[in-house]
């Protein structure tokens, strides 16, 4: 009796179908090939060749490509610049995020749409538009030359740059999480006396950090590596306004390929150290908030 029962059990399609749980996407081990081919591809082998360059070169020959002032402070400024513009793209990105998604207003989707454009739009027409804009002789650089502000051909240049290149991917990413927060819960913690700006920290930040984390991470990512719209508006004076992408290209118009997988290495590492700390944050912040 138990076996046949245990023989239809295995017979019936519709039981066979819900203890397989069909999936669309193919068999795990064909997916898996394809995704691991692609990532190899477009990831992993550039960067094994470049760390090889590395190895052939040795680390005191990396060492002295990498120890003069120029290079130094090519890195310090493209860090610290991308560091700035993704902190405040940070800030700002939650709440355009907020704005557009809680709030009702004449051309709310024109501007949705309109944080879209630095995907589109060419990195090389954006750093021609931005120092069109801010240069001594435009509209926003007249102005500003007023009161002795200089935007254009300054580091100031090249964080606006970066603040455009990046704001999206904070909006983007943090949009459908506001979206998806329960009102109820923010209702019900000014019913039990909380202040706007509690219930903004204790409530509904805790809900946003990760895909705040996610997004800064993002934001920094492509702020980093930007080269279309910076060398437009930079200047590029060595020791100044040079940014690291931009030596990286000088030194291979030179054909010295060793400098310049140095310093590729040199903002590996460092790209490498600071997403790293960044997710070490996002887990942290996913199990408090699993705990709470």
């Amino acid at each position: 009796m138990a076996a046949s029962s245990t023989r239809s059990t295995r017979n019936d399609p519709v039981i066979t179908r819900t203890l397989r749980n069909p999936s669309p996407l193919p068999g795990f081990g064909l997916a898996f090939g394809v995704t691991m081919t692609v990532l190899s591809i477009v990831v992993l082998l550039p960067i094994a060749a470049l760390l090889g360059r590395g190895l052939m070169i040795g680390p005191v020959g990396l060492w002295d490509m990498l120890n003069s002032p120029r290079v130094w402070s090519a890195l310090v400024l493209s860090f610290r610049s991308a560091l700035l513009a993704s902190l405040f793209n940070l800030a700002f990105g939650l709440l355009l995020a907020w704005v557009l998604v809680r709030y009702r207003f004449w051309g709310r989707k024109l501007i949705d749409a309109a944080v879209d454009l630095p995907f589109a739009l060419p990195t090389a027409v954006a750093g021609i538009a931005l120092t069109a804009l801010y240069a001594p002789n435009g509209p926003f650089g007249q102005i500003l030359d007023v009161v002795g502000l200089r935007i254009a051909y300054s580091q100031a240049g090249i964080w606006i740059a970066l603040v455009f290149v990046g704001l999206p991917f904070v909006v983007r990413t943090v949009q459908p999480v506001i979206e998806e927060i329960d009102r109820e819960h923010e209702e019900a913690s000014a019913t039990l006396g909380a202040s706007r700006l509690m219930t903004l920290r204790r409530v509904v930040l805790p809900t946003l950090t990760p895909a705040l984390l996610t997004g800064f991470a993002l934001a920094l990512a492509r702020s980093v590596g930007e080269y279309g719209s910076v060398i437009f508006i930079a200047g590029n004076l060595p020791n100044q306004t040079e940014i690291a992408p931009l030596l990286i290209v000088i030194r291979l118009e030179e054909y010295n390929y060793d400098a310049a997988a140095a310093i590729g290495i040199a903002m590996l590492l460092i790209s490498f150290a600071m997403l790293l700390a960044i997710n070490i944050i996002q887990i942290w912040s996913r199990r408090r908030i699993g705990l709470a």
